[in-house]
C-alpha cells in the first residue's frame, strides 16, 4: 500500500509521515503563540485617560507594561522548527509562522522600549513599506484619501439631508444579534454592552463588545458586521475546526491580510463611508508623524483638530504609541497594515479573478491565513487537510457582483488617467457652481 495520499498530479505530494510531522509542528506553534497576545499586552487601562484629562491634557501619559517571558515561546518554536526541515510550500509556511511568533514574542519582551518599534517594523512594516515594488506606499494612499475625502467633511452627501439614524449601544446590540444569529446560527458571537471600553466597540474571536455610553450610526452597524463579524470572527470559527490548528490563531503573520480583507469587505458591501476611510488614513499619517519625532501630545492635538472630539483624539493617539514610546520615534506600526492590506487584497482578488482561481478567494476565509500562504493552503486543501470555510461573508459566498466589479475595474487601469482627468476637469470647470447649501442631494 502506498504511503502517499492521492491528489491531483500538479499538486505537491506529502507523505503520511510528513503530514504527521507537519501537524505536530502546527500544534506546537499554536501552543507557543497562545501567550503572545499583542493587543492585550499593549492595552492601556481606563485610569490612563482619566489621569490625562484630569491634568488638563497637557502632560504625556504615564503607562507601565509587563514584558513577556520570551523563553517558553522560543522553546516551543524551536521544537516546531525541528519538524519543518523539509522542502515545499507547507514547510515554508510553518517556518514563516515560527519566525513571526518568535519575533512577536521578542516585541512583547521589549515592550515600552525603542526595541519594541524595531520588532513592530519587522512584523507590520510602516507607512513607508513599498507595495509589491510598485513605488507606492501606504502613506501615499493615506495622503490621497486625506486630500480627496477631506474636501467632503463639510458637505452633506446623502439624499435625505444627512439626518442619519442613530442607535444607543443597547439598540445596536439588538440589531446585531438578529443579523449574527441568521449568519452564524448557534456559533453566533455574543454581543455585550459594557460600561468601560477604550473604543466604542471591540471584538474578539467569540464576542463583540459595545461601550454603553457610545452612540452609533447605521454605518457603524454595517461596518462592525462586515469587518469584525463576517471576516474576523468568521475566519476564527472556520480556522478553529481545521486539522492544522495554527489556522485558528490570530497572530501578526496574518494581520495584514486579515485587516485588508476586512476593510475590503466594508468597501465591497457598501458599508464604507468617507469618515471611516479618513480615520484609517489619519492613523497611517500619525504613525509616520511619530516615526519622525511627534510625541503623544502632538498626535493628540492632530487628531483633536481632525475629529473635534477629545476622547476619540486620545483613543487614536493611544493606538499609535501603545507598546512603544509616548515621547515619539518608536510607535506601534500595526495600524498602517489596514491600507497596505486593502491594496494587497484588492490586487490579489483582481489577479485571482483573471486567472479564474475562485477557489483561492474563498480559501482566504478558511482560517487566519495570509495571501502569501496560499500555495501552502491550496496544498493542504488538495490533501483534504484544509476544509472549505463554513462561514463566508455574503459577497464571498455569492461572487457574482465581485467578479463583475473586478472584471470591469481591471480594464480601467489600462486607461490614461492623466488624460481622463484633464478632460473632465475642463468639463467640470464649465459647470454652474454648487448650490449655496453645499448639499449633494435634494438640498
Amino acid at each position: 500500500m502506498t504511503t502517499d495520499i492521492p491528489l491531483p498530479p500538479a499538486a505537491e505530494r506529502l507523505s503520511l509521515a510528513e503530514v504527521d510531522k507537519l501537524r505536530q509542528a502546527a500544534v506546537l506553534l499554536r501552543k507557543a503563540e497562545r501567550p503572545v497576545r499583542i493587543l492585550r499586552a499593549v492595552a492601556w487601562g481606563p485610569e490612563v485617560a482619566e489621569r490625562f484629562f484630569a491634568q488638563g491634557a497637557k502632560e504625556l501619559p504615564q503607562v507601565t507594561y509587563t514584558p513577556l517571558d520570551v523563553a517558553p515561546v522560543r522553546e516551543g518554536v524551536a521544537a516546531a522548527r525541528a519538524l519543518t526541515d523539509g522542502t515545499g510550500a507547507v514547510h515554508d509556511w510553518l517556518r514563516r509562522m515560527a519566525g513571526v511568533i518568535e519575533t512577536s514574542a521578542q516585541m512583547l519582551g521589549a515592550i515600552g522600549t525603542a526595541d519594541f518599534f524595531k520588532y513592530s517594523l519587522e512584523l507590520f512594516g510602516s507607512p513607508q513599506t513599498e507595495l509589491l515594488g510598485c513605488d507606492v506606499r501606504p502613506l501615499d494612499l493615506a495622503r490621497t484619501l486625506d486630500s480627496v475625502l477631506g474636501a467632503f467633511t463639510n458637505l452633506n452627501v446623502t439624499m435625505d439631508g444627512g439626518d442619519l439614524q442613530r442607535f444607543t449601544a443597547d439598540e445596536l446590540a439588538e440589531r446585531m444579534r438578529v443579523v449574527l444569529a441568521r449568519h452564524f446560527g448557534e456559533n453566533a458571537p455574543a454581543v455585550q454592552v459594557v460600561p468601560h471600553l477604550s473604543a466604542k466597540a471591540l471584538a474578539g474571536s467569540s464576542y463583540i463588545r459595545l461601550r454603553a455610553d457610545a452612540t452609533f450610526s447605521d454605518r457603524d452597524l454595517a461596518q462592525l458586521i462586515q469587518h469584525e463579524a463576517f471576516v474576523h470572527i468568521g475566519t476564527s470559527i472556520n480556522g478553529a475546526t481545521q486539522p492544522f490548528p495554527i489556522l485558528g490563531a490570530g497572530h501578526a503573520g496574518t494581520t495584514r491580510t486579515q485587516e485588508g480583507l476586512a476593510v475590503f469587505a466594508e468597501l465591497i458591501s457598501g458599508a464604507m463611508d468617507p469618515s471611516r476611510l479618513l480615520r484609517l488614513a489619519d492613523r497611517t499619517i500619525a504613525i509616520q508623524m511619530s516615526m519622525d519625532g511627534a510625541d503623544f501630545l502632538d498626535l493628540y492635538r492632530y487628531f483633536r483638530e481632525r475629529m473635534g472630539d477629545d476622547f476619540q483624539a486620545f483613543e487614536n493617539a493611544r493606538r499609535v504609541v501603545r507598546g512603544g514610546l509616548v515621547t515619539g520615534r518608536a510607535p506601534f506600526t500595526k495600524d498602517s497594515v489596514y491600507l497596505e492590506g486593502l491594496v494587497k487584497v484588492h490586487n490579489f482578488l483582481r489577479i485571482a479573478v483573471q486567472e479564474t482561481r475562485v477557489d483561492c478567494i474563498r480559501l482566504l476565509f478558511a482560517g487566519k491565513v495570509d495571501i502569501e500562504d496560499m500555495p501552502a493552503i491550496t496544498t493542504l486543501a488538495a490533501h483534504g487537510l484544509c476544509t472549505f470555510p463554513r462561514f463566508l461573508p455574503p459577497w464571498a459566498k455569492d461572487l457574482r457582483f465581485v467578479l463583475s466589479y473586478i472584471a470591469y475595474s481591471s480594464f480601467l487601469n489600462r486607461m490614461n488617467l492623466e488624460r481622463v482627468r484633464d478632460h473632465y476637469r475642463a468639463l467640470l470647470s464649465l459647470c454652474a457652481p454648487q448650490a449655496a447649501t453645499a448639499d449633494i442631494g435634494q438640498g
